[in-house]
């Protein structure tokens, strides 16, 4: 099975644009926007308030109708510090694989649903198929937020979503749900001499970490489960921690970041909760006797909400049959799909390449599983031409 070498030379197209998520993704957009129109398709630009990032929104077929999204993000992670073997923006083929940086996650789908519209313009409609493209999902699934707000005020939206995050194109009905914050803890500093006369941001810090530490191994031992993962549990991780200028100096200042990845049925406000009592009534009191002025104070990072569609959804039927599948699946790792289900779009997951491949140095997306991505779209035409999707 050989990909088209439409799909090929839209790959090459999208992987050029460097949209690591710091940057402006307006050029990508336009280039989308430019080809679409060239097809004869409008396409509704969201941007951010700095007006230098946007999503593109667009409908292939009637107008009037609710049908299915594609969805998928412009943004890739940054290529700083890797060692790549190849220019990351320059799509190189070698043993059957194509290696640059978005070709796994994601701009393999994006491109591949971009290649086919002249397939889909091509047969007489009867669901509408709708193209959704975000801005900073590697984030925290940011831009796709105003989106989907916009979505909202439009008399028709999508009925329900396909998000292409690397699946090997197997369908995807769960995901975990992510909270993430930074603690920041100011304490009082001294000669490291004088050490009880001041309050050692880093040694508090490291009092929350641990108690975060204790979390998750509650979480690990009691659940609650579900086998359905490969981590069946709800996890704590902190990943980030900064703090000191000297050692002979009692830190005033430290701060990190720690994320709770939960399962459905899991409240992470609850946890966050926990620990923010722990701080309250057994590490601040303490920490002012001996300096009023110290404290610990939390900062949001980002979250979204975990997927959970039930097997029998006819969205799920349907990508089944897509995707030639017998059975679904559950990931551990997070996508926009949770946030299309909250506003009340039914949302699966299936896309090209491996989440192993994703964000390292080397990415790629092999030959087969492109061509398995145009082979879902393919029968995804076929239903959309003779089927009206409510």
């Amino acid at each position: 099975m050989s990909p088209s070498a439409r799909s090929l030379e839209m790959i090459r197209k999208l992987v050029s644009f460097d949209t690591t998520s710091r940057n402006s993704n307006l050029e990508i957009i336009q280039f989308i926007r430019d080809y679409l129109a060239s097809h004869g398709v409008e396409s509704r630009l969201v941007h951010d308030e700095a007006g230098k990032k946007a999503n593109l929104y667009a409908t292939l077929g009637p107008q009037d109708k609710p049908g299915i999204a594609l969805s998928g993000h412009t943004d890739v992670v940054p290529i700083d510090g890797q060692e790549w073997s190849s220019d990351p923006w320059k799509v190189v083929e070698r043993d059957g694989k194509l290696y640059g940086r978005g070709t796994c996650d994601m701009k393999s789908f994006v491109a591949i649903a971009l290649a086919m519209v002249p397939d889909f313009l091509a047969q007489p409609l009867a669901t509408p198929i709708h193209l959704l493209f975000s801005y900073d999902e590697e984030v925290g699934c940011v831009g796709v937020r105003h989106l989907i707000e916009q979505l909202k005020q439009l008399p028709v939206r999508p009925a329900s979503v396909i998000v292409g995050e690397p699946t090997d194109m197997k369908v995807i009905v769960a995901h975990k749900g992510k909270k993430s914050v930074r603690c920041r803890v100011r304490g009082f500093e001294c000669h490291s001499s004088l050490a009880p006369r001041g309050v050692n941001s880093i040694e508090y810090a490291a009092e929350l970490i641990a108690y975060l530490n204790r979390m998750g191994r509650r979480l690990a031992a009691e659940g609650p489960f579900d086998p359905s993962y490969d981590v069946a549990h709800s996890t704590v991780h902190t990943g980030v921690i900064q703090g000191g200028t000297a050692l002979n100096i009692v830190p005033k200042d430290c701060h990190f970041d720690f994320e709770f990845r939960y399962l459905t049925g899991v409240d992470p406000e609850a946890l966050f909760a926990e620990l923010k009592r722990f701080a309250e009534t057994q590490l601040i009191p303490a920490m002012r006797k001996v300096a009023p002025d110290t404290g610990i104070s939390w900062e949001d990072l980002s979250s979204f909400p975990g997927l959970d569609m039930p097997e029998e959804a006819d969205l799920v039927v349907l990508a089944k049959s897509l995707a030639g599948a017998n059975a679904v699946q559950k990931v551990a790792f997070g996508t926009e799909a949770g946030l299309f289900q909250q506003a009340g779009m039914p949302t699966i997951i299936c896309g090209p390449g491996s989440i192993d491949q994703a964000h390292k140095p080397n990415e790629f997306v092999s030959l087969e599983q492109v061509a398995l991505c145009e082979a879902f779209l393919g029968r995804l035409i076929k239903r959309a031409a003779t089927r009206a999707e409510a």
